[in-house]
């Protein structure tokens, strides 16, 4: 991105962050959540570091919240409520140590004190002698918010302190919080009364300070964690500072603990991710402070938040990206789904590239435009969905979505079924699903783990379209699906990964071309290698082979006949499967060179056929020996098979050889006559 792209994004990023913090902190309406308004806040940062130049006063990342309302009297803090800076991973963490002891151009030997980052409303307490007399909020940090009176229904906040060396006038802060069961009650209340309910318990706890009415306030059960002092007390801890709060009767989290490294402190954060579920109340992090009072004091202010302080986040749920394309899936069933491929965003720990669009109807109710800005949300083991589109943030290069006129698998018409469009041709998706489960079956590629219930997943999802989607599965993509998990994610993908490479015959019979059985896919591959004269070949070598071959050439290969030769001349000649042949090369299919080397020995040749039930050797086995002395082995009897080997129970081959002359032994001559011969050289 040039600067003149740059300058234009990062008005429209400027505009839409905004408007939100207006909808959020003035007139108590979020459309977003926290999540996406920090992806928002986050690019327009990564952009202002990139082009310092282009930073303005007005910058959303120069400012910590919103303005008061008019409707609250206002109140300036004695000291700033600051905010934190963010960090997501521990590269972010140990970066943001460093860059403090860079700061105070020494080694810190102080501990961490941790807390667990409620999520919120941040409020500031003063107590004269003792007495509660003024309670507002964060506001723009400078000035917020009186709401003292809405406080004081805050069982949890004391009206009155007392105990030792309680100074005469203290100002505390802290966070009011509405816990889980509260959230849920309110939410069933509003809807039964057919009104809007809220998205999150934090709207909850800052809508309701911002009523008028205390009854109000009082009736939803909010409560409060006290979390630092103002005043100067002579703390030398930010722990100490907790010490003197509990002990003056404030209410204060349980859960806060003193790591003694960095390593410990993102333990710690990782234990909260998982369990954090347990708790009454939502948290999104911890709070990581630096608990050495004099050394935190030292690091001083960085922009609008604290150097001694970093807010360490959870993996956030939701996150922002741009739609790069739309693909229609077809499913078992036939049903056309549209699929989003997005630009790769960590939502929720794992990387998202694709999400599900549901039907075309959704498309339309979302506005979606191929290129646009989307929020993409995933919660718990939900498979990732596109919630909304950031119409605002548009360049004008964006394209509609269109509904296909023809199904993209078999170029049927599409019909609509509902909601729905589907293929018109009702075999369509099965025969796709049939398709692909040969594909990876024991003769062709020979995945494993890709059983039947796990590719008709995968067609559903849309994660694979064609064969050649097999080889560029990520183990994010599977992971996201309910029960699968991380592992199974990553075993699928690790042998997919290891089965790229293929016998020729073996990728001949995987393409599932009709009457190519496992012995007439080697047969194929033997005149391919004739024709190349033994050169590497590629995927699509083989497909220009193949679809320059006169039915002539086909014809005169052994156990080929004119409905074989018109299947193979027809296949190769699809545009379709040409398409697909170059998929798989760009995928990055390639062909053993050991599968090109034409086998000599005493039977070379010789063409077998067998029928029947052989006593002493399996099936599999008798054409191992076979073709381990250069002979082949054909499925059909033909006027230029050689020998067919008949067991007990033979069927109707036994019959058409007979009538075409064609020499019958059985398995005891079939193995004197192995017995008489080399193997190959």
């Amino acid at each position: 991105m040039n600067e003149k792209e740059a300058g234009a994004r990062i008005i429209k990023l400027r505009r839409e962050l905004e408007r939100h913090r207006h909808l959020y902190h003035v007139e108590d309406r979020p459309e977003i959540s926290d999540h996406a308004h920090d992806a928002l806040k986050n690019e327009l940062e990564a952009l202002e570091r990139k082009f310092p130049h282009l930073v303005t006063p007005d910058s959303p990342t120069q400012r910590v919240g919103g303005a008061p309302l008019s409707s609250f009297q206002k109140v300036r803090h004695e000291a700033p409520m600051f905010s934190f800076n963010d960090a997501f991973n521990q590269i972010d963490v140990k970066e943001w140590f460093l860059r403090v002891e860079r700061h105070v151009h020494k080694k810190i030997e102080s501990d961490f004190y941790c807390e667990l980052k409620i999520d919120g409303l941040a409020i500031e307490l003063v107590y004269e002698n003792g007495v509660l007399i003024e309670g507002s909020t964060r506001g723009d940090g400078t000035t917020g918010e009186n709401i003292t009176q809405n406080l004081k229904t805050i069982d949890s906040i004391p009206l009155s302190i007392s105990g030792k060396n309680v100074p005469k006038k203290l100002i505390v802060r802290g966070e009011v919080f509405l816990d889980k069961k509260e959230f849920e009650r309110i939410n069933k209340e509003l809807a039964d009364s057919g009104k809007e309910v809220y998205a999150n318990p934090r709207n909850v706890a800052a809508g309701t300070m911002r009523q008028l009415d205390p009854k109000i306030v009082r009736s939803r059960k909010l409560d409060s964690f006290a979390y630092s002092i103002v005043t100067d007390v002579g703390a030398d801890f930010h722990s100490t500072e907790h010490t003197m709060l509990k002990e003056w009767g404030f209410k204060t989290n349980p859960h806060n603990k003193i790591c003694k490294s960095l390593d410990e402190v993102i333990a710690l954060q990782v234990a909260w991710n998982t369990n954090r579920k347990k708790l009454a109340y939502e948290i999104d992090g911890l709070v990581i402070i630096i608990n050495d009072n004099k050394v935190f004091e030292e690091a001083g202010v960085v922009g609008k938040a604290p150097r001694g302080a970093v807010a360490y986040k959870f993996t956030p749920e939701e996150a922002t990206t741009t739609l790069l394309h739309v693909r229609v899936q077809v499913g078992r069933t036939g049903v056309l789904t549209p699929v989003a491929t997005l630009v790769p965003v960590s939502v929720g720990g794992i990387t998202i590239t694709h999400a599900t669009l549901h039907n075309f109807d959704e498309i339309h109710r979302l506005g979606i435009k191929i290129g646009d800005t989307v929020l993409v949300t995933r919660s718990g083991d939900v498979i990732p969905k596109i919630t909304k589109v950031f119409q605002n943030l548009r360049s004008g290069k964006e394209k509609d979505v269109s509904i296909p006129s023809t199904c993209p698998v078999d170029g049927s018409h599409i019909i609509r079924d509902g909601v729905y469009y589907k293929c018109g041709n009702a075999n369509c998706g099965a025969r796709l699903e049939r398709a692909l489960r040969h594909f990876v079956s024991r003769g062709a590629f020979n995945i494993e783990g890709l059983g039947r219930k796990i590719i008709d997943r995968f067609l559903d999802e849309g994660l694979i379209a064609d064969a050649a989607d097999i080889f560029t599965l990520k183990k994010d993509d599977i992971a996201i699906l309910p029960r699968f998990g991380l592992q199974s994610a990553e075993n699928i993908v690790r042998e997919v990964n290891a089965k790229k490479e293929i016998h020729l015959s073996r990728f001949l019979y995987a393409l599932g071309i009709d009457h190519i059985g496992e012995e007439n896919a080697e047969l194929l591959g033997e005149f391919i290698v004739r024709m190349k004269k033994g050169k590497a070949l590629s995927v699509t070598g083989v497909g220009h082979i193949l679809e320059r071959a006169k039915k002539e050439e086909l014809l005169d290969i052994e156990a080929i006949g004119p409905k074989i030769a018109e299947s193979v001349d027809v296949w190769f000649k699809d545009a379709r499967n040409k398409n697909l042949l170059k998929k798989l090369e760009r995928v990055g299919i390639r062909i053993a060179h050991s599968s090109i080397r034409v086998k000599r020995g005493a039977l070379s040749g010789c063409t077998f056929v067998l029928t029947g039930t052989l006593g002493t050797l399996s099936r599999p086995q008798a054409k191992e020996k076979i073709k381990e002395r250069g002979g082949r082995v054909a499925s059909s009897v033909s006027k230029k098979t050689d020998y067919v080997i008949a067991g007990e129970n033979p069927g109707s081959k036994l019959k058409e050889a007979e009538m075409l002359g064609v020499r019958i032994i059985n398995e005891k001559e079939f193995l004197k006559m192995l017995k008489s011969l080399p193997r190959q050289r």
